[in-house]
This record gives C-alpha cells, sequence and structure tokens, in this order.
C-alpha cells in the first residue's frame, strides 16, 4: 500500500502497489498533509463484481469520498468515516461499469494546495485471472509488512467488526463474520472463489487472533508464521521453540515442546473408555467423556503439507495457544511485542493477552465526549466457538505480574520480512525499535503494577477529567455486557446436557481452567473467575474515584464525601435497574437483577460445572421457587472436589499455577 504519483496544486493521487508494483513516496503538500492509501476490492477489479473501495488515512481527515464512474456520474458517495488512527472511508457499487473509475475524496476543510484527493481504478469488461500462484504453493508473496500494510491491517479489522458502541455483537462462528461481505471488505479479494469453502473450524481465543492475521496476510500477499510454544510450567513463563513461517507449510503439527506441560490425569479425564490419547485432533484437542483410561505417549505426526487457505488454519489452530502470545516480553523468540500505552499504539488489531490464558484483539477506539468515558472495544472467540464483541475495561481485560504467566498486556505481532538470503524472519525487538515504520517496542507494561497499568489505561482512553457518575455508569453497564454474554455460554451448556445421557468429565487440579473437549466448550471456571473480580470492580467504584480524585470532574461546592456518597446511592440504583434473563432446566425464563448477580458472587464461586443443572449455575438458593426446575447435579465426587480443593481459588481471585 504506497502514496503514489505527483500531487498537483488541488487534487492528489494516491495508489495501493500490489502484484510487485513499484514504490512511489507522496510528494507535495497534499501528499505530506493526508497519508493517505486506497485499497479497492477485488484485487483486480472487473464489471462483473462489486466495486468495493477503502480509503485509509493516519489523520483526522474530513471529507466526503466519492466514486465516479468512467462517464462522470457519481455512483456512491459517503460522508461517514470510521476510527480512530487510522481513519477511514468506504464506498461500493453493486455493477461497476467497464472503466476507468476514479475514487476522490474531498476534504471538509482544503487549502490552497489541497482540496480533492483523487485515485484511478481501471474496471475490466472480461473477468481477469485469478492470482497466479506457483505450482505446488497456496499462497504468494506479493507485498511487505510496513506502516502502510498495517494500517490497512488495522483498517480491515475495524470494518470488519464495525457497530454502534452500544450494540450488542457476537456470531455463533467465525466463518459468519468472514463470510458477511458487508463486513468483510477482502471477501473473494483473490477472485478465487477463496471464501466460499467451509472449513469447519471453530478457533479458541488464540486461534482466532492468528487465524485473522494470517487472512489478512493470505490476501493481501504478505508473509506470516506462528510459533510452537509451551504453557509454562514449573514457575517459568512460556518459551516458544520453533517457528514456522507460510512458504515451508510441510513442517506443521510438530510435536509438544519440551516444556508442554499436558497433566496426565487431564488427558485420562479427557479420553474415552479404551481409548488411548492421539495426536491432537482438527482443533488441536483431544476428545472428552467417559470413564478415565491411562495415557499413552502420542505418536509422531508424520508431516503432511496444506494444500489449500483452510488446510494450513486447521494447522495453526493445532499447534497455536495462548502461551504464545504471554511470552515474556524481553524475549525476542515470539511472535508478539508489546508496545506502549498510548492511542496512536492500541489499534485495530492490537492483541491484549491476558496472564490467565485468554486474548484478545481491539477492533475500534471510541473518543471521550461530554464526560462520557472513552472506550476500547474488543473480540474473542470463546472455547465454544462463538464470537463477541466487548469493552475493554478492569472486570475482563485482566493485568498481574507473575512470572509463571508470563507477560501480560498489549501486544503487536511481529513484523515478518525477508532477509538478504531469502529467507522470511521475525524482527527483533531492537529492529523494531530502529526502524522507522515501526519504532514502538516498549517494555513499559513489563514494569507496570496493576493500578499502574488500569490507571495508565483510563489515562489514555479518557485524557480529559471525566464525570464521576457516567464513569462508574460505564462499568457498570460493561458488567451487565459480561453477565449477558455468561448467559449464552449456560444456556449452550444447558442445550448440550439435553442431547447427553452422561456426565461431562471434569479435569484436576488447575486444568480446569485449560483443558480440552466438552468440559472446555461448556463450563465456565475462568470466565466465572473474571466475573467475580469484575463484581469487585464494580462494587469498589465509589472508592476508586476517592482514591483517584484529581482524575474526575468533581462537582462544585461538593466534597469528596458527598460525590462518595452519591455515587453509592447511583450503583444500588443502577444494579436494581438493570436485568438478565436465562432459561430454567424446564424451558422456562427466569429473570435476575444484576443485583441479585453480585449478590451471589459467593455461589459463583462453584457455579461453573457444566453438570449442574443452570440453576445451580446462576446461584438460585436452595428449595426456592426460582430452583424448584432444577433437575440435574454434578456428581458428588465432582463437588466435593470444587468445595474443598478449588474454591479458595474463586473466594482469593488468585488464578492456580501449574507446578
Amino acid at each position: 500500500m504506497h502514496l503514489a504519483s505527483r500531487f498537483a496544486a488541488a487534487t492528489a493521487a494516491f495508489i495501493f502497489a500490489t502484484m510487485n508494483s513499484p514504490v512511489h513516496a507522496a510528494a507535495g503538500p497534499c501528499g505530506e498533509m493526508a497519508e493517505v492509501s486506497v485499497l479497492p476490492s477485488p484485487l483486480a477489479p472487473w464489471k462483473g463484481e462489486p466495486l468495493r473501495v477503502m480509503i485509509v488515512s493516519e489523520k483526522p481527515l474530513e471529507g466526503v469520498m466519492s466514486l465516479v464512474a468512467p462517464d462522470g456520474s457519481v455512483a456512491a458517495k459517503s460522508s461517514d468515516r470510521h476510527g480512530g488512527a487510522p481513519y477511514s472511508w468506504f464506498a461500493e457499487v453493486a455493477v461497476p461499469a467497464a472503466g476507468t473509475w476514479h475514487a476522490t475524496l474531498a476534504l471538509d476543510h482544503p487549502t490552497a494546495d489541497c482540496s480533492t484527493i483523487t485515485h484511478d481504478i481501471p474496471v475490466s469488461a472480461r473477468k481477469p485471472a485469478p492470482v497466479a500462484i506457483p505450482a505446488g504453493r497456496f499462497w504468494k508473496v506479493r507485498n511487505s509488512w510496513n506502516h502502510e500494510t498495517e494500517t490497512l491491517f488495522s483498517a480491515w479489522i475495524e470494518k470488519l467488526f464495525d457497530a454502534p458502541v452500544d450494540q450488542d455483537l457476537s456470531w455463533k462462528a467465525w466463518h459468519e463474520v468472514l463470510r458477511d461481505r458487508s463486513r468483510n471488505f477482502l471477501f473473494n479479494y483473490l477472485g478465487r472463489g477463496e471464501d466460499n469453502v467451509k472449513t469447519g473450524l471453530r478457533p479458541d481465543c488464540a486461534d482466532f487472533v492468528y487465524f485473522l492475521r494470517a487472512y489478512f496476510a493470505y490476501k493481501i500477499g504478505l508473509p506470516f508464521g506462528y510459533s510452537n510454544c509451551s504453557r509454562g510450567a514449573g514457575g517459568r513463563a512460556p518459551k516458544c521453540y520453533q517457528w514456522f513461517d507460510m512458504e515451508h507449510p510441510e513442517m506443521t503439527r510438530p510435536p509438544a515442546p519440551p516444556e508442554q506441560e499436558i497433566a496426565p490425569a487431564t488427558i485420562a479425564d479427557a479420553t474415552l473408555p479404551g481409548q488411548t490419547p492421539g495426536i491432537l485432533n482438527m482443533f488441536g484437542r483431544p476428545p472428552s467423556a467417559g470413564t478415565p483410561a491411562p495415557a499413552a505417549a502420542p505418536q509422531k505426526p508424520q508431516p503432511k503439507p496444506p494444500t489449500t487457505f483452510s488446510e494450513y488454519l486447521r494447522d495453526v489452530g493445532d499447534v497455536v495457544h495462548t502461551g504464545a502470545v504471554r511470552v515474556a516480553a524481553s524475549d525476542e523468540n515470539t511472535d508478539f511485542y508489546t508496545v506502549p500505552l498510548a492511542q496512536d499504539t492500541l489499534r485495530p488489531g492490537t492483541v491484549y493477552a491476558d496472564p490467565y490464558g485468554h486474548v484478545l484483539m481491539l477492533v475500534h477506539r471510541v473518543p471521550e465526549m461530554d464526560g462520557k468515558p472513552g472506550v476500547f472495544l474488543a473480540v474473542d472467540a470463546e472455547p465454544d466457538g462463538s464470537i463477541t464483541r466487548k469493552r475493554f475495561w478492569r472486570g475482563n481485560f485482566l493485568f498481574v505480574h507473575d512470572p509463571a504467566l508470563g507477560s501480560p498486556g498489549f501486544k503487536h505481532f511481529r513484523p515478518v520480512v525477508r532477509d538478504k538470503g531469502g529467507s522470511l524472519r521475525r524482527l527483533a525487538n531492537a529492529e523494531i525499535t530502529s526502524n522507522p515504520q515501526y519504532a514502538d517496542f516498549s517494555l513499559d507494561q513489563s514494569k507496570m503494577s496493576a493500578e499502574d497499568f488500569y490507571d495508565r489505561m483510563d489515562d489514555v482512553m479518557s485524557p480529559d477529567p471525566l464525570d464521576p457518575v457516567k464513569a462508574m455508569t460505564d462499568a457498570i453497564a460493561s458488567l451487565n455486557e459480561q453477565v449477558k454474554t455468561r448467559v449464552t455460554s449456560v444456556e449452550n451448556g444447558r442445550k448440550y446436557q439435553e442431547k447427553q445421557a452422561g456426565d461431562v468429565a471434569m479435569p484436576n487440579g488447575p486444568s480446569i481452567f485449560e483443558t480440552s473437549g466438552a468440559w472446555e466448550d461448556y463450563s465456565t471456571p475462568a470466565r466465572d473467575f473474571r466475573l467475580l473480580i469484575a463484581m469487585d470492580v464494580v462494587r469498589g467504584y465509589p472508592d476508586r474515584v476517592v482514591r483517584r480524585g484529581a482524575r474526575y470532574a468533581m462537582p462544585n461546592g461538593r466534597s469528596i464525601a458527598d460525590v462518595k456518597s452519591e455515587l453509592q446511592g447511583v450503583l444500588a440504583s443502577e444494579l436494581a435497574s438493570r436485568k438478565i434473563s436465562y432459561t430454567r432446566s424446564d424451558g422456562s425464563q427466569w429473570t435476575l437483577s444484576l443485583k441479585e448477580v453480585l449478590d451471589r458472587a459467593a455461589s459463583f464461586e462453584m457455579a461453573y460445572n457444566p453438570n449442574d443443572c443452570v440453576e445451580v449455575r446462576w446461584g438460585a438458593p436452595d428449595n426456592s421457587e426460582e430452583a424448584s426446575t432444577c433437575k440435574r447435579h454434578a456428581p458428588q465426587a465432582q463437588r466435593t472436589k470444587m468445595s474443598s480443593e478449588y474454591r479458595t481459588w474463586f473466594r482469593e481471585r488468585h488464578w492456580p499455577t501449574h507446578t
């Protein structure tokens, strides 16, 4: 993606360079000011496919985008600017005429040197040949990672998950997002019908961020790679041992690295009667059900090169996991690097590593306005395959430093480049620092306490003083969103149990948080652990305002004690007025206020087992009308473990680590 041509006094031309097109630098005052790029889709436009065009700017320009037909008529127009660095416009023509089209951006605040930016797009009368790919390959590198391609990656991610901030946004599976042409700007971009293939893949949270990066790289012709890493054990952070690039896909499904800890009891619990644990299955997880059986050493798989992009993603999913994102910040043998906490670095496509084994990706920033806090929105994938957009806040972006857990925080994908010898490799930290295309490596997050981290994020999201009531109400809304998301997870478990005769096997010890099979898909220990922390955050918000009084716009003439008292009253009112409903065992609906959910916090310390009825999983009091429809309970042996061995982790909010 490159700026091109010479800029006239009132008009600037710009171009996205592909297929080995020469690189051109922007010239003239307009080019220097705008930092604008354009991308038509598909790669080779023709009259038989819709013409979609995205204009992307690094700077907050204001203007109207138009697609002008060869006859000079305006076929599409949009003043709807998306984003907050990068900024983007989008327009589409369903049936474009053959000839030269013009994508223009007419600036709202023109200068003597720049008023309209224009790019020519040739549209063919005939269907062009699909992108040529070398024999025996499924991917061809045509471009390189740099600031421009990273910017386009951010704009694509933002477009993919775009919706008003208050809209609940979720999908049952990731392919539902990619097959939505109104969202996925790169749908059938290569002209090979590449998005019509059904894969059946259900990426988890770590797979998901890798899959999105790989998808974009595949479409644009960029290099990509992934690491085989441990999860961390014995008080040590995860480490990566092997790296695989897409030009050598024959090295797939490697054996687990030396430190890869897979608890024998977990493997046994997740194995069918009479079946020995095998190699990683389609999603990198062994099946789960039935009576434990002795574990056997897996056979070393024979490398089998993928022949399609979908097969390649399956191989990626078999290898990557959250350990790859939690590798220590100072470690350079990793797919990610840590960045400063600033608005220009926390862009769509930035990955968040939760220390407790969850991964999210930023997709949008909503600026602070009229005293209402700024918001970062992110997406994640859950074990059941669902994709959900959610807000950044202390309740679901957890941050804590523990050597055994690795480095949490915000990270960027490490750029993959081609060295002088022709091989692909990842840039080292010092190279990123000195590279003017990036220059955003930082170890600052690794030096922050949890309070420092969240305070800094508050300052990044909302630089101006906040209205304390609006800020707390926003936190309550985030908690409410988190509880509503749990409704879906518990309901998925209820539906699963309706079809199953037996109980789901429960792993032993800390493996309840990170295992495989039905337990991974339908239990909620990690979600409930985070929910309990989120409850603490909301309950303690009035005290947080007192602690950071200078951060808030306090009403004139009112003491901090008066403000705290008002916040406590608003908190009680908001919790009582917000409601959620869940489906009971008999199919009837039961409604709870958010206050009732918080009052049941102790019950959520043991509400994650999918073998329990949904009433138990929502903390229904014994012998109550709510609990009267409950017909199912977890085996007593499981309940005993949950009560005597595991409950302390939830009560003390202390995540267990493998020894």
